[in-house]
């Protein structure tokens, strides 16, 4: 039974995530109240994803030293300086550029570890990227935003990481111990069983998280459509750039994969808590609508990546993956 429900789950999840996101903007106020509940819904779902993971897997991250440093460049190299550009070109609006810099320079997002394990992409890679991404961000974050906009700033770094730690190193160790020590049976007895409870507290993540921009849609103006559409261009460029970028550096579909969702998605509340920190309201506007497409696109990119890999893993395995990446 809960097979099946989990496979009704996946097939609807490309109306059920951008559905989450209308429920939680109509029901603003009960969204603020679960606001709490997130990191433990995160927590949850990573324990889940790691369960099918292995000690083994972690070996192989030193294989692939280089997609590590390329999708940390692509995130806070390339796409800040196509914001800059496309921002600077379009408002003429300093504070604007400095949100729409912002949005794309923090680190990647942590639901990319569910949609990289949704869509069969390299688990232990997805992790590295992860917690290395993290790790750099009280460095990177403040250089890019001094060299593209000429702003510095702090982060909560310490804070960061703890929150980071308890909500992907803890439960995902966890899941990877209790795996080992199953000797691969947990996976099966319990880890698919959670399969659907883990898709269901990414759809209330969703609906929780799209709360807080709720206040920033009450009054429409063309700015702020004008807004808006070019947040949803940047967001579809951001994936679509992952999986040219990914197609011509690598032939293994687990690593385009891993590169398309970590290198498409953001850690969008680190990036408001900066915003509303540092920087005039206007400057949060570019990060928070963020939250309107982020997992509408992931959940289509997901189905995007199903037919690319239907189409080309055959090849992959054939030809095996580019050995200096």
């Amino acid at each position: 039974m809960l097979h099946s429900f989990n496979t009704q789950l996946q097939k609807w999840m490309p109306i059920l995530t951008p559905l989450s996101l209308v429920v939680g903007v109509l029901l603003v106020d009960f969204g603020r109240q679960l606001l709490f509940l997130v990191p433990w819904l995160f927590a949850f779902m990573t324990f889940a994803g790691s369960l099918s993971m292995s000690f083994d897997g972690f070996k192989s991250l030193k294989r692939y030293p280089w997609a590590i440093v390329i999708t940390i460049a692509f995130l806070h190299i390339l796409m800040p300086i196509v914001a800059y550009f496309v921002s600077t070109a379009i408002f003429h609006d300093h504070l604007l550029t400095i949100g729409f810099v912002l949005a794309v320079a923090i680190p990647t997002g942590v639901t990319s570890f569910i949609w990289v394990s949704i869509c069969q992409g390299h688990l232990a890679l997805c992790l590295a990227i992860i917690l290395m991404d993290t790790l750099l961000s009280p460095i990177v974050i403040p250089t890019v935003l001094h060299v593209v906009v000429g702003q510095s700033i702090e982060v909560d770094s310490l804070s960061l990481m703890l929150d980071l730690l308890w909500m992907i190193v803890v439960p995902s160790l966890t899941g990877v111990f209790m795996n080992e020590f199953t000797k691969g049976k947990i996976e099966v007895t319990v880890g698919r069983k959670l399969a659907p409870f883990s898709k269901l507290s990414l759809f209330f993540i969703v609906m929780i998280n799209s709360s807080v921009i709720a206040p920033y849609i009450k009054n429409i103006n063309w700015k702020l459509v004008s807004v808006i559409i070019v947040v949803f261009v940047l967001a579809v460029l951001g994936y679509a750039l992952c999986l040219v970028l990914g197609h011509f550096l690598w032939k293994d579909t687990r690593i385009i994969t891993t590169f398309l969702f970590t290198g498409g998605m953001r850690n969008i509340a680190v990036g408001v808590v900066i915003a509303t920190t540092y920087f005039p309201p206007k400057t949060v506007m570019p990060v928070v609508f963020g939250r309107l497409f982020q997992q509408v696109l992931a959940s289509f990119f997901n189905r995007v990546m199903e037919k690319y890999r239907s189409r080309y893993e055959v090849a992959s395995t054939l030809k095996g993956s580019v050995t200096w990446m």
